[in-house]
């Protein structure tokens, strides 16, 4: 029973650490599963995103209009700040609507005559 504790105590923590969530590549639906933060907060953070770029660090997201000390506090355990998907000119995927990366279609090898 005593090796069992600290393993379940280690399994729980490394899933906890990966479920955060990456502040420049959460969808909205991903921000709104925060606590704390609605359809607009949620909304809030795409468009700082959209017209800052990417975050440099999760203490920017108290940039964010309606993010407070108190509120930010809560949320940082659950925010991560990874690079976000590279975006080039003339790039082979296509970006979608809510901003993902959708890939581009596989060419058709020829074939040898």
């Amino acid at each position: 029973m005593q090796r069992i504790l600290p393993a379940l105590a280690l399994a729980l923590f490394a899933h906890a650490a990966l479920a955060a969530v990456n502040l420049n590549t959460a969808t909205k639906d991903e921000l709104v599963a925060l606590p704390g933060i609605g359809p607009a907060k949620a909304q809030a953070i795409l468009d700082y995103r959209a017209q800052h770029g990417a975050f440099k660090s999760v203490e920017e997201l108290k940039d964010v209009k309606g993010i407070g000390a108190k509120r930010f506090e809560k949320l940082k355990p659950e925010l991560t700040v990874g690079a976000p998907p590279v975006r080039t000119a003339g790039a082979a995927g296509k970006t979608g609507a809510k901003g993902e990366i959708t890939p581009a279609p596989a060419k058709e090898a020829k074939s040898a005559k």
